[in-house]
């Protein structure tokens, strides 16, 4: 092969390609979220926040058994993401 080819697929290989838009950018769509997500995120919130004030003395008596629980739930839930579900 001569020098020229070579440098040209040299040439080739750095040149920067244009990149195409992606779906959202050819689409014209907002990547943020709208004002409803905004509204029930906040309502979320407020709801929360309310919740746990009136009722933290229940959550603080049942954590412990709340953590408990956590842990076979999520082993029998999560175990399949990771490794195809294999047996043990």
């Amino acid at each position: 092969m001569n020098d020229i080819n070579k440098l040209s697929k040299i040439a080739d290989i750095n040149t920067p390609h244009e990149t195409t838009p992606t779906e959202h950018e050819s689409h014209g769509q907002k990547r943020g979220l709208s004002s409803t997500n905004w509204v029930l995120i906040g309502f979320l919130l407020i709801f929360g926040y309310f919740l746990f004030m009136e009722h933290r003395a229940h959550v603080w008596e049942y954590l412990p058994w709340i953590l408990l629980i956590a842990c076979p739930l999520m082993h029998f839930f999560m175990h399949g993401k990771h490794g195809g579900g294999h047996r043990h």
